[in-house]
């Protein structure tokens, strides 16, 4: 259960006195202040399983390395842009041009240098470094991202600086895809020779705005400015301190006492029960503090093994979805603020359908046991069945916590679900790919397109098919909406799927939060978003203490 600071624990963080708001934030595009060198940067982020970013899809690893490492492209941040919009520009690559469907062909920056470390000791970065690092994400049979590079037939080296790439067949999504800070970081192929993979924090070398200084496990990550990094200037921030703490007291203890910069939960927020608990002591404590509220693109949902009984059986997968009471989880765990999600989550907001909208599947939204329980007798499970939902915590009592509703509402249609606690690397190597026993519930990864939440989560022989769902009339749609170059008429295809899943219920999915992005005052020209990439968020910021 969620770990409370006492009143007597928040009467001795607060002290009498100041009683000024944090500052809510209204987004501008405006901004006009001198930048400052110097100061660190003080965060509370996780501890990852190991540093090989095609190894794991562990988001502990993936935002680590937006510190360190370079990508093709990137999405825009910074005040100027609104949260939840994403705007391409060059990263490692100055320019891009796509002269036909299939092709695409990036010119890269010259002269940038790999961190001054053995044994790529700051050499310069050329197109055979992009090309190994496409060419490893692509074949690395344990990489649970390779979905999203599936359409990428080659990568050729035209010259030093010149990368051609050839798709197999036309991707609308294939630059969202290279400028996804959770998977194509370019990677040296002296550190994956030297060092077997890239696991050891030894081999954390890129070409980013920091470099991994040491690495303390369970302990914490410091990172350094990288005096040669490729943007003149840039970064501001001399040292980005990590601290792991997965122990929720401590670390609102710890925010209230100012060692935090940002918000503690990915990306930069505060759980709104944790808020509500300690924002008036903040008021006294942290009078500058600045937040800003945004729809969030993080849901957790129900995966079953759709491939055998009783989950084969739609009317089983509706009867949980029915008895899943996700108001119920709005209001107790997200202090009534919260939202419903499609197959896509609504955070996405320009892809997602409204629920109302999902025609006859949104019947299977509402909190009806009774109902549920007829499903189940139809489905020939008149006294329920008992089953097992494997899971990790992920430090998060909000996860927690939702479980522990989900089983009283299977259990109230008479499924007895045993819980299957695992250590969260274990999870991730078996239950999350699809290895558990009858049910798994936990959160999802949370991407920046809707293709990534669709087409690895439903399309056979994919590891991110948790729910081993085998539909030709869904896989037709995927397949389709990658091929749409049309924005409007991708989005049809779209909306198509999402009233498809909504009756079938492969998935069932648990409402969202609605984010509370916090940050320190004097963090300049920083604004929240959605997404891991918490070092391109701060690359241009700059602290005014």
């Amino acid at each position: 259960m969620r770990t409370r600071l006492s009143r007597r624990d928040l009467l001795k963080l607060g002290s009498a006195g100041l009683a000024a708001a944090a500052a809510p934030a209204v987004w501008s595009p405006v901004q006009a202040q001198a930048p400052k060198r110097g100061g660190t940067l003080s965060l509370r982020l996780w501890d990852p399983p190991h540093f090989d970013p095609h190894l794991t899809i562990s988001y502990k690893t993936n935002v680590l390395y937006t510190f360190s490492h370079s990508r093709l492209l990137k999405f825009k941040a910074g005040p100027a842009v609104q949260p939840g919009t994403f705007t391409l520009e060059g990263d490692l690559a100055e320019s891009w041009t796509q002269p036909n469907d299939t092709t695409y062909i990036f010119k890269l920056r010259k002269g940038v240098r790999w961190h001054n470390k053995p044994p790529v000791n700051g050499r310069e970065l050329t197109a055979d470094d992009v090309k190994y690092t496409f060419d490893r994400f692509v074949n690395e049979k344990g990489n649970a991202y390779r979905s999203m590079m599936a359409a990428l037939d080659k990568v050729e080296v035209v010259d030093k600086y010149t990368v051609k790439m050839t798709l197999k067949e036309p991707y609308v999504w294939f630059l969202d895809m290279v400028a996804n800070p959770m998977a194509l970081a370019i990677i040296a192929k002296e550190a994956v020779e030297k060092f077997g993979d890239l696991k050891k924090s030894e081999a954390v070398i890129g070409t980013g705005p920091w470099m991994l200084d040491t690495y303390r496990p369970n302990v914490g990550v410091t990172y350094v400015r990288n005096p040669g990094y490729f943007l003149s200037g840039l970064p501001y921030i001399d040292k980005v301190e990590v601290t792991i703490d997965e122990d929720n007291a401590s670390r609102m203890a710890a925010f209230i006492a100012g060692k935090y910069d940002l918000g503690w939960e990915n990306p930069g927020n505060i759980n709104r029960a944790d808020w509500v608990q300690i924002k008036d002591t903040l008021k006294q404590r942290r009078p500058k503090l600045q937040t800003m509220e945004y729809a969030s693109n993080q849901e957790s949902h129900i995966y079953m093994r759709t491939d055998k009984p009783p989950f084969s059986d739609v009317r089983v997968r509706r009867a949980i979805s029915l008895a899943f009471n996700r108001q119920g989880i709005i209001d107790a765990l997200f202090e009534g603020v919260g939202i419903f999600n499609p197959a896509v989550p609504a955070g996405l907001k320009d892809w997602a359908l409204p629920v109302d909208q999902l025609g006859e599947g949104a019947q299977y939204y509402k909190f009806d046991p009774a109902r549920a329980k007829k499903l189940l007798a139809e489905a020939g499970y008149p006294n329920g069945f008992p089953a097992t939902i494997s899971y990790a915590t992920y430090g998060s009592t909000i996860l927690v916590d939702s479980l522990q509703l989900l089983l009283k509402n299977l259990k109230d249609i008479g499924i007895d679900a045993k819980l299957i606690q695992q250590e969260y690397g274990a999870y991730i190597s078996t239950a999350f790919y699809g290895k558990y026993e009858s049910m798994a519930y936990g959160p999802q990864t949370p991407f920046l397109d809707p293709d990534n939440f669709l087409f690895g989560p439903h399309m056979p022989g994919e590891l991110k098919n948790q729910s081993h769902v085998n539909d030709p009339v869904l896989g037709d749609m995927l397949v389709r909406q990658r091929r749409t170059a049309d924005v409007a008429k991708r989005r049809e295809v779209l909306h198509e799927i999402q009233r498809y899943l909504a009756k079938q219920q492969y998935y069932v999915y648990a409402p969202s939060g609605v984010n509370i992005g916090v940050w320190d005052g004097a963090l300049k020209n920083y604004a929240p978003n959605i997404g891991y990439d918490w070092g391109g968020r701060v690359t241009a910021a700059w602290l005014d203490r």
